[in-house]
């Protein structure tokens, strides 16, 4: 479970914005849905399953490479995560929807290990009950994490200390 001050951290992060206590500003935009809305059914497991289009601002200065952990809080064994992609190159503004599930993507990207074992996009698959709340976060980093493909969110997460220059959320719902 997420900690009650860390759940209102994350939900007072502005639509597109930055992550509360960062200091530079990078916007966020999934077209497919309003942040705070329900995901579409095409980017979950009971659609298609593919990654949605993601797309993102001018980052801050120094900017040479970014990380995308997609999680979901309220799964009944704790945080479940989603997606791990990290190496993504600094110049990168988008990700194309459907993402390979592949451990490298063009551009030296590399693609973590989800909750599932598995590389790449997993979408929301929530049991049956409340709707659950699906978090987007893009990290701006000083420099590649330099990980091989494979790292899971903890390993992605220790590489990047020291090295984050913003954050941003994104957040979709989806419930069964």
């Amino acid at each position: 479970m997420i900690p009650a001050l860390l759940v209102s951290t994350l939900l007072a992060a502005t639509p597109g914005g930055t992550a509360p206590g960062k200091e530079a500003s990078m916007e966020l935009r999934i077209p497919a849905f309003a942040n705070g809305s329900a995901i579409p059914r095409v980017h979950t497991a009971d659609g298609a399953d593919r990654s949605p289009v993601i797309q993102w601002g001018e980052p801050p200065a120094g900017t040479q490479a970014f990380a995308l952990i997609v999680d979901d809080p309220d799964a009944p064994a704790g945080i479940w995560v989603h997606w791990v992609l990290y190496d993504l190159p600094g110049s990168a503004r988008s990700l194309a929807e459907d993402q390979p599930r592949t451990p490298d993507l063009p551009g030296g990207a590399h693609q973590g290990k989800n909750s599932w074992g598995r590389l790449g996009w997993n979408g929301p698959s929530p049991p049956p009950g409340k709707p659950h709340r699906y978090f987007f976060r893009l990290t701006a980093l000083s420099a590649p994490l330099g990980l091989p493909a494979g790292a899971t969110r903890a390993q992605v997460e220790a590489a990047q200390r020291g090295k984050v220059l913003a954050e941003t959320l994104w957040m979709g719902t989806y419930g069964r």
